[in-house]
């Protein structure tokens, strides 16, 4: 059992026999009575991201996901599939339980996969990527001082907001865990 208070962005728990990983954790106390702590968590077993509520001094079971260093195959509608690169060990874990991670899957990349009780459960991104431009309107020089954007499509087909000087074809780097620009690749 841990206390509410230790859990912390990307620590795992279990709740009602379902392992939950946590995406943020807001902590506030007002006055003289407990402290209110607020997750926002990810299920890793539906892929729903759920809000909790719990007051200071509740427990929880804590549990501890194994990361195992695997490179992403393919995806069809329903699953994508994973290998080991020692072992050539394959596993699948449902689209919908990738969620917002599913975008930024690039075929033959490096993730790392977590595993609970050998069920492989969900992956984590590097912090950013690089992708090559599939389309965006036509580059324009200057404007470099403004933080002007305008939309292009990422050859994994996300959608996200580019500076105006870059071009179709063009490598870019982008932070998955918001999908901004950070620079060109």
């Amino acid at each position: 059992m841990t206390d509410v208070n230790k859990l912390r962005n990307g620590t795992a728990f279990e709740l009602d026999g379902q392992p939950y990983l946590v995406l943020k954790y807001e902590f506030s106390k007002m006055g003289r009575g407990n402290a209110n702590i607020k997750l926002k968590v990810r299920n890793l077993i539906t892929g729903s991201v759920l809000q909790k509520g719990f007051s200071s001094g509740n427990n929880v079971d804590e549990i501890f996901l194994k990361r195992k260093k695997m490179q992403y195959l393919f995806s069809d509608q329903y699953q994508s599939t994973f290998m080991d690169p020692v072992s050539f060990e394959q596993v699948e874990i449902k689209n919908e339980v990738l969620g917002e991670s599913k975008p930024y899957l690039q075929e033959g990349g490096d993730v790392q996969v977590l595993f609970w009780e050998e069920q492989a459960l969900a992956v984590e991104l590097p912090a950013k990527l690089t992708f090559t431009i599939k389309e965006t309107g036509p580059g324009e020089k200057g404007n470099t001082v403004s933080n002007m954007y305008k939309p292009a499509t990422l050859d994994s087909g996300l959608e996200v907001k580019v500076p105006l000087f870059i071009n179709q074809g063009e490598k870019v780097i982008i932070d998955t865990r918001n999908g901004d620009y950070v620079s060109r690749g």
